[in-house]
């Protein structure tokens, strides 16, 4: 996410669902605050593409099923504060209704990190998102090199495995599922962030 929209007055989550049917421009919402989401290389894209054919090719017929990023998903925290994302990918078995704009009972979430959204991601979304009573699995997949760091739910929390190597793969046990790391990064030029990107957001 990037520039505050609005900083003096808070509006309530009714106001920022219908404000989002008609802008054209993706916003997060934070309790009260609304946040213009950052844009993304085609690398990143890529990726995303690739994410949603594997999975959706995996789940075909299931009652799970994936969403790209166009479908929020609804964060009430600890403190009763009510956040709305953006991820890029969800996964969810427990679907809201066809009317609503968002889902609130996902079991998969996934980001893919770049330079301008990788300290939300890796912070921000990975605290929130693993407050959601349903969610199994956190998946952090780098656009910059080949590495995807996952966080599974245990009976301990949330453990984290890095994965990079060529013949890993990713699994997610609450869909029986296992994917080659290698479909995430089909046809994906990965390049390191550029000095300017350094300065401005930091590693």
């Amino acid at each position: 996410m990037s520039a505050i929209l609005r900083k003096s007055s808070l509006i309530s989550p009714e106001e920022y669902l219908a404000g989002e049917l008609n802008s054209q421009i993706k916003h997060e919402y934070l309790g009260g605050i609304v946040y213009a989401m950052a844009g993304a290389r085609n690398v990143h894209s890529v990726i995303i593409f690739n994410i949603l054919l594997a999975l959706g090719n995996r789940l075909r017929g299931q009652k799970c099923q994936p969403f790209p990023s166009d479908t929020k998903v609804r964060v009430i925290m600890p403190s009763g504060q009510i956040r709305f994302y953006y991820p890029d990918v969800q996964i969810v078995c427990d679907q809201n209704s066809l009317q609503e704009t968002f889902q609130e009972r996902p079991v998969v979430l996934i980001e893919v990190l770049s330079p301008s959204t990788r300290r939300t991601d890796e912070h921000e979304k990975l605290e929130a998102y693993t407050t959601i009573s349903t969610l199994e699995t956190y998946l952090l997949v780098d656009s910059n090199q080949r590495q995807i760091t996952v966080y599974q739910r245990s009976s301990l929390g949330f453990e984290c495995t890095v994965y990079s190597g060529e013949k890993d793969r990713i699994r997610l046990p609450s869909l029986n599922l296992e994917i080659p790391i290698t479909e995430f990064y089909e046809n994906a030029v990965l390049l390191p962030p550029t000095i300017e990107e350094l300065e401005e957001y930091g590693n």
